[in-house]
């Protein structure tokens, strides 16, 4: 039978940074000082965020933890693209964005502690909670695009996700309503080579996460997920398309340097060799040559950045211990249910005991 081409696809690939700092002036965003500082200052307290949260986790302090060292770029770029009207819809690592929309580290703290306080939203501001279903989330998002389309809202809803979450269902039918719907939406893959321990190959034989959006009708496009001028400039492009009706997947190549979460074991599955070629390709290190070949960051520059959220961060940590212990652990008790069952019963019953008997004792009755 006579075969005949018809269609043809490509992805675009956006790097504005290198890996040694170098520009390419004719595609570097217009971003004035005050906005690369904020880049990098962010950047700088997502990381030192990280390394205490991972400390404070290992002496007992805080529950399971999921880093993002290595991703700052990656979600700083993007985060601060959006507007305030913009929505940004996160999955569960997304701790850099939240801090460059203007979330307090104790809040993120809260939460990795097991507090439901944490994920409070702020009135007024369109940020989702985290979302720990695997690839659940990107389905919001395109709820929300939807919604901006149709009341033609000159304003779009941007998803993270991770390459993980491209082997789940969800993901592909939120790519597929988004381009029936023309929804005001960008799905933001932070591609950082492995779901868990699970590389990238093992996930799929595509030669980009970027192309899957294809099979859903809209553009997939690539970017340097380490360069953070590259990423603040493919997002504000893909936002102005969102926001006419037209959704994008922007995949963002990058690395976790770190752990999945602080249950998981890195060195089980990835080479010291493979760790090391990915650290020359560190977004912030990159950022600060950058920065530094332009006038704007110096040694002594960087010393204050780092004592200033050392002094920030140690305020954040004793505002969130503070909240924690006003707390009363017995609350798991006596909101959820209206007339306790029996099993229920039973383990508050033991909890007293036990909290009597280390003498901390238990404030109230359950209702």
């Amino acid at each position: 039978m006579p075969r005949e081409r018809v269609a043809d696809f490509s992805v675009e690939y956006t790097q504005v940074l290198d890996a040694d700092g170098a520009v390419d002036e004719e595609l570097a965003p217009d971003v004035d000082d005050d906005l690369l500082e904020t880049m990098y200052r962010t950047m700088k307290r997502s990381r030192r965020l990280d390394e205490r949260a991972v400390a404070l986790q290992r002496r007992g302090e805080l529950g399971t933890y999921a880093p993002a060292m290595g991703q700052e770029a990656a979600q700083i770029g993007s985060a601060l693209a959006l507007r305030e009207t913009d929505w940004m819809v996160p999955a569960f690592r997304e701790h850099p964005a939240y801090l460059a929309r203007g979330t307090a580290a104790h809040q993120i703290l809260l939460y990795a502690m097991g507090m439901e306080e944490g994920a409070e939203i702020p009135a007024g501001s369109n940020d989702l909670p985290p979302s720990i279903a695997v690839g659940s989330q990107p389905l919001h998002a395109v709820g929300i695009g939807w919604g901006q389309a149709i009341d033609g809202a000159d304003a779009a809803a941007l998803t993270y996700f991770g390459d993980g979450a491209t082997s789940e269902g969800d993901v592909y039918e939120a790519l597929n309503l988004a381009g029936v719907y023309d929804a005001h939406a960008v799905f933001l893959c932070q591609n950082n080579q492995y779901a868990i321990s699970v590389p990238r190959s093992g996930q799929t034989r595509a030669e980009t996460l970027a192309q899957k959006a294809i099979a859903g009708g809209i553009e997939g496009r690539q970017v340097d997920g380490n360069d953070v001028l590259g990423v603040y400039a493919a997002t504000m492009d893909a936002l102005e398309s969102a926001r006419e009706g037209d959704p994008v997947f922007l995949e963002a190549l990058t690395y976790r340097r770190l752990m999945h979460t602080t249950s998981d074991d890195p060195t089980r599955y990835r080479t010291a060799e493979e760790e090391e070629e990915w650290e020359e390709k560190d977004p912030i290190r990159r950022f600060e040559r950058y920065l530094t070949d332009r006038g704007l960051l110096d040694d002594d520059a960087i010393e204050r950045v780092e004592d200033e959220i050392e002094e920030e961060l140690a305020a954040e940590i004793e505002q969130a211990r503070e909240r924690e212990a006003a707390l009363d652990p017995a609350d798991m008790f006596r909101f959820v249910y209206a007339d306790l069952p029996s099993g229920i019963e039973r383990q508050r019953a033991a909890f007293e005991r036990d909290e009597a008997d280390s003498g901390e004792g238990v404030s109230g009755d359950a209702e």
